[in-house]
């Protein structure tokens, strides 16, 4: 790296004044509530993706106050396709916090920023640098990618001795002047140029001293997370349906899809009949639909869906500890549905 950090940044910054995204909807009127909206969102998830999402979530939770008032099942509602639920739930739960702890204002510090669910070191840093002007450096995913190549730091950036390489260069490099178009000049160069797997180093500002670049091997930095088999797991979904109504409930509010509204499972076809009892369903034809696989970051699910249709209207008991709802085909009710929970919706729909 022959630039100086200062040299570093001015490339950075006049790449971005050209080539950098200006356009995006948080972009526009920017306010911590909004950066952070974008910013949880953003994680794991692809902008194309999330723009949809955060203008109908923005119209419908404006501000903080909303968010925190709203009733969980509506926010889930319309998190309802992002995935990683836990983000929904911790977004709620840091604006409740900011609203009964910080009198609705986000916090100014870095540490306090950080102490709200859901809300890390990069995500804090990101949130006060774009939308209050602070000088702090960030590390998300596109970030590590742009410095892991730059300064060719071998190994898993979530390994910890990686990360703090990184976060010592990201630090270092960070300017203390226009701290928010470095930000937003960084993340866009990982999502645009330093791309995972065709980088376009051609139209890269900082590629003169890209000791990637220089190796000629870009793509094999940083490096990759040693790959394990990824689990596999069966289970069997109950529908069951009556004229245009279709039973689900309320899953607890931790573990897998928490708080979101799915159908209830079993592990073998000889729990059927007995689940149908206990939610008090005996007259029922029972149907296998197509099979799919649901995958999630560490395990896949094969799913086999059984519609049970039921011959007599249903006397179904809220005997279980969660609540249960008929869920209308026709009129869809404002819940937070599981992934597979809403494809086999579809499917009933067009049947």
């Amino acid at each position: 790296m022959s630039s100086t950090p200062m040299q570093f940044a001015e490339k950075i910054l006049a790449w971005f004044d050209i080539h950098g995204r200006k356009d995006l909807p948080w972009q526009q009127n920017k306010t911590p509530y909004s950066v952070w909206v974008s910013e949880i969102m953003l994680q794991q998830t692809q902008v194309t993706t999330v723009i949809p999402f955060y203008l109908r979530f923005m119209a419908r939770f404006p501000d903080v106050q909303s968010l925190a008032d709203a009733p969980q099942d509506e926010v889930l509602h319309h998190w309802t396709g992002l995935g990683y639920y836990a983000r929904a739930r911790n977004l709620q739960k840091a604006a409740q916090q900011v609203r009964d702890q910080h009198q609705g204002q986000f916090p100014a510090s870095l540490e306090a920023m950080m102490a709200l669910p859901g809300i890390g070191r990069s995500t804090a840093a990101a949130i006060l640098s774009l939308a209050c002007g602070q000088s702090h450096a960030i590390l998300d995913g596109n970030v590590k990618r742009v410095l892991g190549r730059y300064a060719a730091i071998s190994g898993w950036p979530g390994e910890k001795k990686v990360e703090n390489q990184l976060w010592q260069l990201a630090e270092q490099l960070t300017p203390n002047s226009r701290t928010g178009d470095y930000t937003q000049a960084m993340m866009d160069m990982g999502a645009t140029l330093c791309t995972r797997s065709k980088p376009k180093c051609g139209e890269c500002p900082v590629a003169a001293d890209c000791a990637a670049k220089a190796l000629g091997t870009p793509t094999d930095f940083p490096g990759k997370k040693a790959k394990k088999a990824i689990p596999e797991r069966k289970t069997i979904m109950l529908l069951p349906k009556w004229q245009e109504q279709v039973l689900i409930y309320k899953r607890p509010p931790a573990g897998l899809w928490g708080g979101l509204w799915g159908f209830f499972e079993v592990e073998h076809d000889s729990q059927i009949a007995e689940k149908a009892r206990e939610l008090g369903l005996t007259d029922f034809r029972l149907t296998e639909m197509p099979g799919f696989r649901h995958t999630f970051s560490h395990f896949h699910l094969d799913i086999r869906p059984m519609l049970l249709e039921l011959t007599s209207e249903p006397q179904a008991q809220g005997v279980q500890e969660q609540p249960l709802l008929w869920y209308n085909l026709d009129n869809p009710a404002n819940v937070g549905l599981a992934a597979p929970t809403k494809a086999l919706f579809s499917t009933l729909q067009k049947s």
